[in-house]
């Protein structure tokens, strides 16, 4: 089976700690985002070859669902065990991951993330990272 298939997400745990943002997948294994997300307002552009996770929470904030955006690593099996959706787009494509959180991929293997907190009724979050580091954001109103 190709590792690079859409696959639809499914509600995670999530909590959120003075360190960072716990993700819980539906396997009970859990994976957390180190740092204090920084505050973005309307469009995030990410750097070039980077992964791109998208976690919008519901308005309890114990719940969620996570995106990556163009994995082409992750076999769909995995990603269908854990809960974690994927979306692949052609370069210039765009998507409504969620209500309220488009995403859209640019020229040099980058990606744009427009969000907006009060349409997704949840904590918008993305975590940007690659061999070298991690990135974590939240989307605020402005």
């Amino acid at each position: 089976m190709s590792a690079r298939n859409d696959v639809a997400p499914s509600t995670l745990g999530v909590e959120l700690h003075d360190f960072g943002v716990e993700v819980e997948y539906i396997d009970n294994r859990t994976t957390v985002y180190r740092g204090v997300p920084q505050t973005v307002t309307g469009t995030l552009s990410t750097g070039p070859g980077k992964e791109v996770h998208v976690l919008v929470t519901d308005p309890t904030e114990t719940e969620g669902v996570m995106m990556y955006v163009n994995d082409l690593k992750t076999h769909d099996e995995v990603l269908e065990s854990s809960g974690v959706g994927r979306v692949i787009l052609a370069e210039e494509e765009e998507e409504e991951l969620f209500p309220g959180v488009v995403v859209r991929r640019l020229p040099g293997h980058r990606f744009e993330v427009e969000a907006d907190p009060d349409v997704a009724r949840g904590r918008v979050f993305v975590f940007v990272e690659d061999d070298w580091g991690e990135d974590s954001y939240e989307f605020v109103s402005e």
